[in-house]
């Protein structure tokens, strides 16, 4: 241990900042060897800039392969990614002596039989190296937001982007952002990423490189944090969401969470109020429209994590459960919004969900509509008609009332209202014009004569309208309402 101390005192005060090695891999023998290894690491930092505790914070060693390139990949999924423009940068890197991989999230796709959507790359080249390499092929790069992290962005042949970045460590994290190291150490690299699954990397020749028994978690359908839960957590808070996200997506069943895992999510649920609402909400929009929906939203509940989420610290879980069951009855996909809405109890909810989350405006007026609609359920709404009058209403949109049906698990009046066709309302604003009414007025009056217009189920003419009807309503809006005399109010 004291020569452990001793190359960490070292390694403070060295131009090559290879801090998070020490602990991370508690053996004299390994930190050797990476030092020796890395000869030419970059850094986006300086040495006088990190603090000695990060050391100690980086958790016990997760459990390693002894070698990583241990079986090969042969499927169509793999052979599908190879366009001319990705055999172009393969050769490209391979003139220059960098090494390529595919990293992260498409190897676990391609592993699983399935075409990935995005695709990943990284490298042992530096940032710099990579511009001085394809600014000297003639390659136009994009996207220059992304170097700070290590990521430069070529378009090969005018046609395709790809992402690649260098290979880096994660030495200062705040919950949400990091300080990277650069490094030349696959292995390194690995152990930044969050889940086992997703730090697999894939070679061009098929070749799997896996540190972390990912592929054996993928197999058994287990999400399992790289090393220590709690530190991986601590690293990116959002890392809790992705979690339950991914388990969706991998898991055999909903309920075999590791309890150790479960016990971090919990300790660290607080972290999440340190994440931006739309991270929040994006992540949260793929766990409800996937696998073990309920089963996920209330382990999250369990865990504390809702009223960091925009929702509320008591959600309405029986609601959430009965919309769950009730959705089943209907084609998908469902709008996300639904079932976060089952879960909130007031209109103010709603709101604040929408100050979390900044949801869309259309999102944030549905949940209002709903929470609003909903206790009319069954009362003041019962017939066909009743829901073709609610979407004429002035705030109302038919798919409003489409999606608060749906909600309600009202079948058949949904798939009614969605084969109706509305007929056109014979009146417009030229017509009241015509008739003196101007401004504000005007809308209102407009609205009233559409819903009388409906109770005539919708056979009322122009003329009638205007010449049996407009008197009253414009009798309707010069009279205010009845207000209470100071007695009735004391009473």
């Amino acid at each position: 241990m004291h020569g452990i101390r001793h190359i960490s005192k070292l390694l403070k005060t060295s131009s090559v900042h290879i801090l998070p090695v020490v602990d991370r891999y508690n053996s004299l023998r390994h930190i050797k060897t990476v030092v020796s290894r890395m000869p030419s690491v970059t850094t986006t930092t300086t040495a006088a800039t990190i603090d000695p505790a990060i050391i100690a914070a980086l958790g016990q060693p997760p459990r390693m392969r002894e070698n990583p390139a241990f079986t090969k990949v042969d499927n169509p999924e793999f052979y599908s990614i190879f366009t001319p423009e990705l055999e172009a940068l393969v050769g490209l890197f391979k003139k220059y002596n960098y090494e390529l991989r595919i990293a992260g999230g498409a190897v676990r796709d391609i592993l699983m039989n399935i075409k990935p959507k995005d695709i990943d790359f990284a490298t042992t080249a530096t940032p710099d190296q990579m511009k001085e390499m394809f600014t000297a092929e003639e390659v136009r790069m994009i996207n220059a937001k992304g170097e700070k992290h290590g990521t430069i962005t070529p378009r090969i042949n005018n046609k395709e982007n790809f992402e690649v970045t260098t290979l880096r460590i994660d030495v200062r994290t705040d919950g949400r952002h990091a300080d990277v190291v650069f490094t030349t150490d696959w292995q390194l690299d690995a152990n930044r990423r969050d889940l086992t699954i997703n730090s697999m990397f894939l070679g061009f020749d098929g070749t799997v490189y896996d540190y972390f028994f990912g592929y054996e978690d993928l197999q058994q359908r287990r999400v399992v944090f790289v090393g220590e839960a709690d530190v991986r957590i601590k690293e990116d808070y959002l890392r809790i969401l992705r979690y339950f996200r991914f388990y969706g997506r991998i898991a055999r069943d909903g309920s075999s969470h590791d309890a150790t895992t479960l016990a971090a999510i919990a300790e660290n649920a607080a972290g999440l109020a340190r994440i931006s609402g739309e991270r929040i909400w994006t992540e949260l929009q793929k766990i409800v429209v996937g696998n073990y929906a309920r089963e996920l939203v209330l382990e999250m509940h369990k865990c504390g994590l809702t009223e960091h989420c925009g929702l509320p610290a008591q959600p309405n879980v029986a609601e959430f459960e009965r919309l769950c069951e009730d959705l089943q009855k209907f084609d998908q996909p469902h709008y996300p919004i639904l079932f976060l809405i089952a879960l909130l109890h007031t209109t103010e909810d709603a709101m604040k969900m929408h100050e979390r989350l900044k949801l869309s405006a259309y999102e944030r007026d549905l949940a209002l509509f709903i929470t609003q609609q909903r206790e009319r359920i069954g009362t003041e709404y019962n017939t066909l008609r009743d829901y073709q009058k609610l979407s004429l209403q002035p705030n109302a949109k038919r798919d409003y009332v489409e999606q608060l049906l749906k909600y309600a698990n009202k079948a058949e009046l949904y798939n009614q209202l969605k084969a109706w066709q509305t007929p056109n309302f014979p009146i417009n604003g030229h017509t009241l014009k015509s008739h003196g009414l101007v401004g504000k007025k005007m809308g209102l009056v407009l609205a009233q004569l559409r819903l009388i217009w409906a109770d005539s189920d919708f056979l009322l003419t122009a003329d009638q309208l205007i010449e049996k009807h407009l008197p009253e309503v414009l009798e309707q809006l010069r009279t205010p309402p009845s207000t209470p005399n100071k007695k009735q109010r004391t009473k």
